[in-house]
Formats: structure tokens, sequence, C-alpha cells
């Protein structure tokens, strides 16, 4: 298959997937968007809002339209990280003779469903650290891979934060994007009320098979990034790194850590997704744009300055996305 013919098979594999999840899920256009991006450039999704929006349906939608395995984790504080990983567990053999077998734990398929992730404790959130990041757990003193391909979607409530346990930053960054789920409009409002009390349900099919998705996510590894788009990149990510030469001048005043090299993995990776949808075989300046919120709301850490004034880090991005040029050649014009 040539690159032309790839480029439509992915745009149109893009729309199906688009069809089939809105037969479910009102509205959430750059929610959707985002999370396919993710799952397509082979990373995990952390999707925040407070409760009743869909977060959960649309993890839920997702899995039914990829042919795939899927399992739902209800993160709660006396949830062990046993109780997602498996354990060794002692069983009979016919001969009368007693031995230790794995029961292999949830985390065995391909999409994990980590719903209200911060209500575990840290020791249960750390379980998923080896997991999102190796492809792989430790348990009963081996090392077991994950299927690829290995996806989590994890929720969690920004509101009512009494007995929960925001997630350390080395998790955070382990996650691809970081989603925002908002309200929605009152036309999408109505939709949704018309669709959950008349008591019919979308049949919605499978799109997409595992060896397809895998496919997808080679070819996002093919497009290429012209040295000054991936400059740019670079420079954004290095903008947001406080007290440093090329800091942005809102990166001195509001942050007291940057983000990690993973977010610049994230702005290009996203950015070749992005381009595919749109018919391109390469990644373009507005695609870098076009993702950086997501990819770095979640690995910037505000100090104590813009806490107080109610500075968040999607303001800190669209004002570093405004001092960064895209020419290289104005830095320090």
């Amino acid at each position: 298959m040539n690159t032309e013919a790839q480029i439509q098979s992915f745009r149109q594999t893009y729309t199906a997937l688009r069809e089939e999840i809105g037969k479910v899920i009102v509205g959430h256009d750059a929610i959707v968007e985002g999370t396919l991006i993710a799952v397509m450039a082979g990373g995990h999704v952390l999707l925040e809002g407070v409760p009743g929006l869909g977060k959960t349906l649309l993890v839920r939608t997702l899995s039914e339209v990829l042919d795939i395995s899927f399992n739902r984790i209800q993160f709660t504080p006396d949830l062990m990280p046993a109780d997602i990983l498996g354990t060794n567990i002692v069983m009979e053999t016919d001969g009368g003779r007693r031995e230790f077998q794995f029961q292999r734990g949830p985390i065995f398929a391909h999409i994990i469903l980590a719903d209200e992730i911060n209500r575990a404790t840290p020791k249960t959130q750390s379980a998923m650290l080896e997991a999102m990041q190796e492809k792989s757990v430790t348990a009963g003193g081996e090392i077991r891979k994950l299927s690829e391909p290995f996806f989590v979607l994890a929720t969690q409530n920004p509101i009512d934060q009494e007995g929960t346990y925001p997630l350390p930053e080395a998790q955070l960054d382990r996650f691809f994007f970081k989603l925002v789920v908002g309200y929605p409009s009152a036309e999408e409002l109505t939709e949704v009320l018309t669709r959950t009390t008349e008591g019919a349900r979308a049949a919605i099919g499978k799109v997409l098979a595992r060896e397809d998705l895998i496919e997808l996510q080679k070819l996002v590894r093919q497009v290429p990034v012209a040295s000054h788009v991936k400059d740019y990149a670079v420079r954004l990510v290095l903008a947001t790194h406080p007290k440093s030469e090329t800091a942005a001048p809102v990166t001195n005043q509001y942050l007291r850590f940057g983000s990690s090299p993973r977010g610049g993995q994230c702005l290009l990776l996203a950015g070749k997704v992005r381009a595919l949808i749109q018919g391109r075989f390469n990644v373009s300046f507005d695609d870098i744009q076009a993702v950086a919120t997501p990819a770095l709301r979640h690995r910037l850490i505000l100090n104590f300055e813009a806490e107080a004034e109610g500075i968040t880090t999607d303001h800190v991005v669209a004002q570093i996305l405004k001092d960064v040029p895209k020419d290289a050649a104005m830095v320090g014009v």
C-alpha cells in the first residue's frame, strides 16, 4: 500500500471511530479527538471532570468500538496492588500436591479503565507505574509482559478532595494527555436527556481490530517531522523550565518546574496523528500548537504565586505559545 492509500485508510478509520462513538457520546468533540489521538499514538489518557459528564461512558464506548480486551478497575482507598496485578495462590493438583499458581489481575487487558484513580492510596497507584511505562508487571518475583497494545484510560474527580490521594508527578508524567471534560451546552444536554430517558440504546459495532490498530501505530511513527518543526517543539518544552536561559517570562513568574522530555515526545507523536487525520504526511506548526495544552498541562508545576492568583497551567501554556516564535531566527530578537 502506497503512502497516499495509507493516509486515506487512516482517515477513514478515524472517521468511522468518531461516528460510532458519536452514537453514544454527545458533544465532547475535543475530548473524543484527544482520546483517539492518544490511543493511535500508543499513550495513556487522564480524564478529569466532575461526576456525571460521561468520562466512564466514553472509555466504555471506546472499548466497544475497538476489538480488543477491556477491564475496569474501580479505585478505592482499600484497593491493594495485588487486586490490580494479581497474586500467587495455593492450588491443589490432581495428584494431591499443592503448588503456587499466579492468578492474573485485571491489569492484563488491552484497555484498562482506572475509574477515580485518585481514590486509591499511593501504594496502589504505584502499582500502575511499571505497567504504564514498561508494559510489564512484576508480581510473585517474575516479570510478566502485558499484551500490546496497552492503554490506561484513567478518570479523576477534581472536586470532593477529602479522602483522595492526588497523583504524584512521576505518575502524571506517564499520561500522554490530560483532558479536562467540561459541561455540555444546552443543545447537547437536551440531546443527552433525549437519548437517556426514552429507553432506546444505540447499537455500535467493532471498527478496529488489534492487529490493525498496531499497524496504525506503526504508521504514525513513520510520519516525518521537519527539522524546523521539531526545533519548535523543543523550544516549547525548554520554555517551560524556570530560571533557565530559554524560559518564557510567564514561566519564571508562575512555575516551579517545567515539562520533562516526555512532553516533547507527546508533542511530536500527537502532531503526527493530527497530521494523518487531516490527510498530511508531515507535521506542521499548527499540529504542535493544537496538541500543546493537553500534552503539557499536567507536566507543569505551579508555584505559590500562581496558586494564590488562581493561575492555571492552561493559562501558562497559552502564554508560552504566544511568546515562543515559530521561526528559530526570531529567538532573542
